[in-house]
């Protein structure tokens, strides 16, 4: 995902140190570092696969969606 953020000058500056450190961007050392800091509290990471579609990815479900489902939806919306 792309986006911007503001950050603190020390922050960046390490930021930047490990990314040079361990030859990625510095996008990838940010969001390792995020991890580790989730992780630390033993917060649960989400599980997202990226993908560009023009479709909205919905979360992950206990049910799953058949074509009978899809056409009873198709039914109740009129189409």
């Amino acid at each position: 995902m792309r986006t911007t953020l503001a950050l603190d000058d020390d922050v960046f500056a390490f930021a930047r140190s490990e990314a040079q450190r361990q030859r990625i961007s510095i996008g990838e050392a940010i969001s390792r570092l995020a991890r580790d800091g989730i992780r630390s509290r033993g917060a649960p990471l989400l599980q997202t696969t990226a993908v560009k579609s023009k479709y909205a990815l919905l979360p992950a479900r206990d049910e799953i969606i058949t074509t009978e489902h899809v056409r009873d939806l198709l039914d109740q919306e009129g189409i």
